[in-house]
This record gives structure tokens, sequence and C-alpha cells, in this order.
């Protein structure tokens, strides 16, 4: 049975969301079992049929994007299959924005009166260079209109960079210097889901929640705008449960979903 994580932020009715984990799938070592990225080695037999069971759960095929690191966010209604971006949004309701990660962030966004719904890929470049402010640009709603949720990714205990990528960060916003800790050989723990609060902050996103684990997706009934929300979960420590890049560098992809019931 496939297993998901539903976002336990406060989400307007009308508005749906779910993250994949990778269990519950088709897909053998070492992509087992819940492989939804078809461009990692998968045999596509298994990829198609993983993707067929989410599909279930779905109003409709997701916008399934190429993605490169970057900023670009694309309107899921009117996009075509495979185009190349880090970020999708709609206001049309059974449309599916969709992002694939293996220790990046992603992260999903509505407004309060549920009339508009985006999601991002946000690896340390695209999150430095500015993908959450892209598409809630795109969005076209103010920040105290909007709510987050982080998504599974890396976790602050695990996430190693170099000095140029807290040098990035730091240059931007010199808050940034909270989401690192020093540690050998001139290298940082980085904590990813802290640098993406502070961007969504910025934005008049705010206040951490928290999502849950569970095998069947859900929604919230209640509407807080200004919420950013995440959780405790870490891609790379976590080998049942998740997909992870820097863990396995061969490895299949997770999934996290946002649309408009």
């Amino acid at each position: 049975m496939s297993s998901f994580i539903v976002p336990d932020w406060p989400a307007p009715p009308g508005v749906r969301a779910l993250a994949t984990t990778r269990q519950g799938g088709a897909s053998h070592a070492p992509w087992n079992s819940f492989n939804l990225g078809d461009h990692v080695g998968d045999d596509p037999r298994a990829v198609a049929a993983n993707r067929a069971l989410l599909r279930r759960e779905l109003p409709a095929e997701p916008l399934w994007l190429t993605q490169v690191h970057g900023t670009r966010c694309v309107d899921a209604a009117t996009a075509a299959p495979g185009a190349e971006a880090d970020a999708s949004f709609t206001r049309q309701r059974g449309v599916v924005c969709a992002v694939l990660t293996a220790d990046c962030l992603p992260v999903l966004l509505c407004d309060d009166r549920a009339s508009v719904v985006g999601i991002a890929h946000a690896g340390w470049r695209g999150l430095a260079a500015g993908v959450i402010e892209t598409t809630v640009a795109a969005m076209g709603e103010p920040g105290d209109r909007l709510m987050a949720w982080l998504g599974p990714a890396i976790g602050p205990q695990a996430f190693e960079v170099g000095s140029e990528v807290r040098e990035i960060f730091v240059g931007h916003d010199a808050q940034a210097a909270d989401a690192f800790v020093a540690a050998a050989a001139g290298k940082w723990l980085c904590d990813i889901h802290q640098l993406a609060r502070q961007r969504l902050q910025a934005l008049g996103i705010d206040g951490p929640r928290r999502g849950v684990p569970v095998t069947q997706s859900g929604r919230a009934t209640s509407a807080v705008p200004g919420d950013a929300a995440s959780h405790n979960f870490c891609t790379m420590r976590d080998a049942d449960n998740f997909f992870s890049y820097r863990r396995d560098g061969v490895t299949g992809r997770m999934a996290s979903l946002v649309w408009l019931e």
C-alpha cells in the first residue's frame, strides 16, 4: 500500500495536498519502491505503474516539470507536460501542481480563499536564486493572504555545504547566518527549512506548523493566513521512508502535489 504525507496546515476547504514516500510501489532497488521520477534510470514500466497508483488519489494527471534548479514558475493549467521550470501555480480547479524531490525542499502554497495554489522545488540553488519569490509573485496574492507547507527534505543535521553556499545566502540577508552551524574542515551544516521560512517571512508568510505521516489523503478545514508550516522528517537519515540523492546517488524521487478541488 502506498504511503502518503498529508500536510497538517490550515488550508481552507477546497485546497488538497499530499506528499509521497518511497513505500508501496513497483520499482526495484535502488529505486525501491514508489519512485515517480522518469529520469533516474528506473524501468519506465515501473514508473508508469507508480504514477498510475498516485493518479488514483488525484483529480487529474499532475503537470510533471523538467526541473533545472532554477526559478521559472509556469501556469499548470496551460503549460505543456515536461515544461522546463521549477515551480507552478494554478487558479483552475482540478489541475494538479507537482514537483519531484530527493533531498530538495518542496514548498506548497495556497491562499486563504482557496482561489490559487502553487508549488516550488527549492534546492539550495533555486532557493537562493528566488524560486519562492517567483512563485508567490506568479500567484498574485499578498503574503498575508497566503500560507505555506514545507515538505520532506534533508535535515539540518545532515545537510553539509561549503562556505560558498553560506556566503550566497548571507550576502542576500544577514539573518541567513542563523541557518548555518559550523562543521569540520570549513564546512557548514545548513537548515534549508529555516532558510525557506526566512524567505517566506520576508513575503509576509509566517508561523511554524508540522506535517503528519498517514496512509490516506485528507485536508484541513480552517484557514489562518500568513502561516508557514513544516515538519521534522529528514530525507537523508530516514532511508525507510524517503529517497535521498545525497545519501544514495542513484535513487528515486518523491512527489509533492497541491490542487484546488
